[in-house]
């Protein structure tokens, strides 16, 4: 299999074949410690904004530290994009589950994941340390997408208060809302258009102790229909991710 890799130079059509680009630092460790690739393989390289470049690779210097260049030859402007917009508002779960449901979620099409804290958050995350797991959560979007075949790279929000949430969504919002709620009588495929979604969706999952009644009412309010993923209740970490693959086996690309 041909490795895939992310250069956050500017990698767009404006190139030409024949140019050749230094991979990253970190990408040119990672390709050449643990991937073992060497002069003259073949690689796929892509900078998150829309298509992908294969190129052919060369070293200069000698591992643990060789740098890494690539010469481009053919661009290929497809995006392997579902045709929806989704953003998934997840309120942080505990632990690290919150890398598993980013990086699933990136493999199913999310659009966006916006990170949220409520009343019964268990992490509770601010000023450094919330930057540096939103910057541990990009990077690990960064690397679903260079196993998935994505070539346009998700967008991951800062980290904010669901109250705070819920206001600007209000103020912005033109589009088809859902929260995952154990206790709701309708399902997901009943609350969305039989032909499917023409305007964004957004998910909203709780915690793992669930929303209180006040976030309820304040979610209903700002416009969410609760929807329910059948009889059984799911994980805080396992309900988002499994409604993505409903609505993407619904009305997108499974």
């Amino acid at each position: 299999m041909i490795s895939r890799f992310f250069c956050p130079s500017p990698l767009g059509s404006g190139l030409v074949s024949g140019a050749t680009v230094e991979l990253p630092a970190e990408v040119a460790h990672h390709a050449v410690n643990v991937l073992k690739v060497g002069a003259g393989d073949t690689a796929t390289l892509f900078d998150g904004q829309g298509g992908e470049w294969q190129a052919t690779l060369s070293l200069t210097g000698k591992p643990p530290k060789a740098a890494l260049f690539a010469t481009l030859t053919t661009f290929d402007a497809r995006d392997n994009e579902t045709p929806l917009h989704i953003t998934l508002a997840q309120v942080l779960p505990a632990s690290d589950k919150m890398d598993w449901v980013v990086q699933k979620a990136v493999e199913l099409g999310v659009t966006r994941i916006q990170p949220l804290m409520s009343k019964r958050s268990v992490i509770r995350l601010s000023g450094e340390r919330a930057e540096r797991r939103v910057t541990h959560w990009r990077n690990i979007a960064i690397a679903s997408c260079e196993q998935s075949g994505r070539n346009r790279v998700p967008e991951i929000a800062p980290i904010v208060e669901l109250p705070r949430y819920l206001g600007q969504h209000v103020a912005s919002d033109t589009g088809l809302d859902f929260i995952c709620a154990p206790g709701a009588t309708v399902s997901l495929r009943e609350r969305a258009p039989p032909a499917g979604p023409n305007e964004p969706i957004t998910l909203l999952v709780g915690p793992e102790g669930g929303f209180d009644d006040t976030e309820l009412f304040a979610a209903t309010t700002a416009g969410f229909q609760p929807i329910r993923l059948g009889p059984r209740v799911l994980r805080t970490e396992t309900a988002g991710v499994t409604a993505l693959a409903v609505i993407m086996a619904l009305w997108g690309d499974l």
